[in-house]
């Protein structure tokens, strides 16, 4: 009775159930899948395992929706995880961290859809496959929900532990596997310095709560005194390079081509898209919220960095063979793009940012659905000239390929043109006309690439297969002269070899939903490219929900 009496007082944390619904389904979804993959029977493991992930992934989105629908009037967001009175929330989800979840559930159902018929999960385990996936979404939400240091850290990790696993999915495949221990060292070491900035910004302001540093930093003593300014300065400084790390800007790139080509492709796509929203999230949760009162300091230096991955990203792109490794340099570019709208620090600024992370989901799925189709019938599916008379042979793929290159260059008719657009006003308005210029620059010279392989898919007649093809997902077939990492064979050499063949897709028609994931998300390019307001209303929402910007 004393022990009760004591402890009657105590109030524990506040938790909006409601909204915290999306996180719940994406957990439970993981576990039941897991559970289910252990069933002896393959067919369970191979039709019902993935049918049960896009179910998580729709009911996690539905999820979304009602608590975007029942979002409360005249506040910035719902507070997830608070103390009494919903104060410093480490954890709130508001319409920029609502819009965000349900990029990544879309990106996560695209993955799965992707991965149906592929290598990885006969590898390493249906259901293993498919829970990591829910998992690292569910790291990804955290991470665009948090309000919170700690919360930060915990998030990146979350969301990144399952993809150094994903990576490596492939497990009789030396590039898969040489490509999640790549992603793991490279990501442990921006953890690391991410970290140490976090600690040093802690140090120097007192908490953890992004609201409360910025606060601090908006004070003479931290932002234009002596005494505080160097570890704050110091500590910014890290935070940028760990994010850096995990959003592909350079000069902290290198790992992205290397990474992008040797992971299984469907893993490529959803790392190409949900990751690389979920760190500019990050960027723009931290830079535009906690260290907006530092904004005179470090925006100089994103702007220097982001012009520099503009540059870096679009040359790097221009000599390559691979389709994976030109996309891994595309991604540089469009997070240089990206993070232009970052450092204005305005609420035009976020808009246009979260408006081009939605159109670069659609531009880059359509793509890579098309790699992954390759992959399964020809042994260059993954290189350049395989896409060589594309448009005779398969033009049900052709087109998504073509739409998708189009709208990463910017053409107008495409949501990629009303992106750029929208960032270079925001760059103009916030008196960055010179990065604007850098920006137009950058995409010039992506016409270089983009524009080949359209010109290779419409111009050069097919190639005659003349090689065994590979495993699906894993690349062209290895060997002598290939240049490329032979596979760790399993029990025989028989293990290695892909059950259906060259052609015995049927020319595509046995894989449905590679073709609906290319399909949909190139109309969704030039939809959303000619009507763009449904876009640009999300958009609005999700900048409103950040105050205390102009």
């Amino acid at each position: 009775m004393n022990v009760l009496a004591a402890t009657h007082h105590i109030v524990g944390p506040y938790i909006e159930w409601r909204a915290f619904s999306p996180l719940i389904v994406l957990v439970a979804g993981g576990l039941i899948v897991l559970l289910v993959g252990l069933l002896r029977p393959a067919a369970i493991r191979e039709q019902i395992v993935p049918a049960l992930t896009v179910l998580a992934f729709l009911v996690a989105l539905a999820a979304e929706i009602w608590v975007y629908h029942h979002h409360p009037r005249g506040k910035a967001g719902f507070c997830l995880i608070a103390g009494p009175g919903c104060s410093s929330a480490p954890l709130a989800m508001d319409r920029l961290a609502l819009e965000l979840d349900m990029l990544f559930a879309v990106a996560g159902i695209a993955a799965t859809l992707m991965s149906w018929r592929a290598v990885a999960p006969r590898e390493s385990g249906h259901g293993e496959y498919s829970a990591l996936l829910l998992f690292s979404v569910f790291g990804m939400s955290v991470f665009a929900s948090s309000q919170n240091l700690i919360t930060l850290f915990l998030g990146i990790e979350l969301l990144s532990i399952p993809l150094y696993i994903l990576c490596a999915s492939e497990t009789r495949r030396e590039g898969s596997l040489e490509s999640g221990l790549k992603y793991l060292v490279v990501g442990s070491v921006g953890s690391a310095t991410l970290v140490y900035g976090l600690g040093l910004v802690y140090g120097a302001t007192g908490s953890t709560d992004f609201a409360t540093i910025g606060n601090a930093l908006s004070q003479s003593k931290l932002a234009g005194g002596s005494l505080g300014s160097p570890m704050v300065f110091t500590g910014l400084g890290l935070i940028i390079v760990g994010f850096a790390f995990k959003a592909s800007v350079a000069p902290f790139h290198q790992w992205t081509p290397d990474v992008y080509e040797g992971a299984p492709t469907p893993i490529t796509a959803f790392m190409a898209t949900a990751t690389k929203a979920a760190a500019l999230a990050a960027f723009l949760r931290f830079f535009d919220v906690a260290a907006i009162g530092a904004q005179n300091t470090w925006a100089p230096l994103l702007a220097t960095i982001a012009a520099i991955t503009i540059v870096v990203g679009n040359v790097g792109a221009l000599g390559q063979s691979s389709l994976k490794r030109m996309l891994g340099y595309s991604g540089v570019a469009q997070a240089g793009y990206m993070l232009t709208g970052v450092i204005v620090g305005t609420r035009l600024g976020v808009q246009a940012t979260v408006l081009y992370l939605m159109a670069y989901l659609a531009m880059n799925l359509a793509p890579f659905a098309v790699i992954v189709a390759e992959e399964h019938e020809r042994p260059d599916g993954d290189y350049l000239s395989g896409l060589a008379g594309l448009g005779a042979r398969r033009p049900w793929l052709a087109w998504p390929m073509t739409i998708g290159m189009l709208g990463l260059a910017g053409i107008p008719g495409t949501i990629g043109f009303i992106g750029k657009f929208q960032l270079i006003s925001a760059l103009v308005s916030g008196d960055y006309t010179w990065l604007a210029i850098v920006l137009v620059i950058g995409s010039m010279i992506s016409l270089g690439y983009y524009l080949r392989v359209v010109a290779t898919i419409w111009m050069r007649p097919p190639v005659a297969l003349t090689a065994p093809v590979a495993s699906a997902g894993a690349g062209p077939a290895t060997g002598p002269g290939t240049g490329e990492l032979a596979p760790i064979a399993g029990a025989s050499p028989e293990a290695d070899e892909w059950e259906e063949g060259p052609g015995a897709a049927g020319a595509g028609l046995a894989h449905p939903q590679l073709i609906f994931v290319a399909v949909a998300f190139a109309a969704a390019t030039i939809f959303f490219g000619i009507f763009p307001a449904p876009l640009f209303h999300l958009a609005s929402h999700a900048a409103n929900a950040l105050t205390g910007l102009l």
